[in-house]
């Protein structure tokens, strides 16, 4: 059985900003079957929880109050990249609009709610490297 790489927040996990998590019942099940890797690249990162919001602008990752959490994003996506790489993953699904995990729209950096096209910091490493990327909203 292939296993699915899943942000953690997905699968009950409070890892999310807040520290929530944004649970989806679908996914809880695939984590209770044993199906999935969980990850969160933020605090694989370092990145602590809860933590201010971030959202990228730019080339940069800045959290709300305007610090450059760059670094701790790029590191937490290469430290899940290797995870997804030494499971043998080829799917992953992700937190949609999240500055790490989201797919296809992420949110403008104007922490107005406004999305704009692109994708996390994380999801552009997987699709980098040929791992086939969705979020909750595509389930």
């Amino acid at each position: 059985m292939e296993k699915i790489l899943v942000s953690a927040c997905l699968a009950g996990k409070r890892c999310r900003y807040d520290g929530k998590d944004n649970g989806v019942p679908q996914i809880q099940q695939l984590h209770a079957e044993g199906r999935c890797v969980l990850v969160c690249p933020e605090e694989l990162g370092g990145l602590p929880t809860p933590r201010t919001p971030a959202e990228i602008v730019g080339s940069q990752v800045l959290t709300k109050d305007g610090e450059d959490v760059t670094e701790a994003f790029n590191a937490g996506a290469a430290a899940g990249l290797k995870i997804a790489q030494s499971e043998n993953i080829k799917e992953a699904i992700l937190k949609a609009k999240s500055p790490s995990c989201g797919c296809g729209q992420i949110y403008d950096g104007s922490f107005s709610r406004k999305l704009i096209v692109g994708n996390g910091q994380f999801a552009a490493q997987l699709l980098s490297a040929r791992i086939k990327v969705k979020t909750e909203l595509d389930l």
